[in-house]
């Protein structure tokens, strides 16, 4: 991705100004929603390092690999939680394309800062209705 280009995560700044950064780790997160965008933009440029590094390692599989051929087209940032002690919660929609289908992931993500560093724990689907 050119660092002019639009980020991914739809914040409306180019991908150097945006996630760039923090996906090839030249920065830290500063705050859970930046984490959780910064996440989407390294599933959309197929970024595993970034994936690894900022999942926690109590949660975090051996590999993370995207799934080939997945292509992420969106997101929309619902809600951010973050109180101050250390925990932060996302939730969002991330739109997706595979194989001629459309679909989307609903997710509250769950975060919490490990000497200093924030990082995704886990996640779960809202109940809707």
């Amino acid at each position: 991705m050119s660092a002019n280009q639009a980020c991914p995560c739809g914040s409306g700044s180019a991908y150097d100004a945006c996630c760039g950064p923090l996906v090839r780790n030249e920065s830290q997160a500063t705050g859970v929603e930046q984490l959780m965008r910064s996440r989407y933009s390294a599933f959309v440029v197929g970024d595993e390092d970034h994936l690894f590094r900022t999942w926690h390692p109590r949660t975090r599989p051996e590999q993370v690999a995207p799934e080939p051929g997945l292509e992420w087209t969106g997101l929309e940032v619902l809600d951010v939680e973050e109180p101050g002690d250390g925990t932060g919660v996302v939730e969002f929609r991330a739109h997706w394309r595979w194989q001629g289908k459309h679909g989307l992931l609903h997710e509250r993500s769950t975060f919490e800062q490990r000497g200093g560093r924030w990082l995704y724990v886990d996640g779960t689907s809202p109940r809707l209705g």
